[in-house]
């Protein structure tokens, strides 16, 4: 358990940085899915419409430290040729 002043905030920062990074990446993984769900569905149009989105959100995620920059760009790659298909 903290004790000193310094130590308590820290487990505070902590946690809030820990639950806000598990929302963002919640988020991330949703959109990915509803990605993958509408090009297995063939809805180009829908794919279309989400495919920028989901990679500008990935790219967001990477620079915040929510995903690793190369684990962003694989995802962002397999997207994009399972939507050009």
């Amino acid at each position: 358990m903290a004790h000193s002043k310094t130590a308590k905030k820290r487990v505070r920062q902590n946690r809030e940085r820990r639950l806000r990074n598990r929302h963002h990446r919640s988020r991330l993984r949703t959109e990915v899915k509803q990605l993958r769900a509408a090009i297995a569905a063939g809805m180009t149009e829908d794919v279309e419409k989400r495919l920028p989105r989901t990679c500008a959100m990935l790219d967001r995620m990477a620079g915040r430290g929510i995903l690793h920059r190369n684990a962003a760009a694989r995802t962002k790659s397999r997207l994009a040729r399972l939507a050009a298909r």
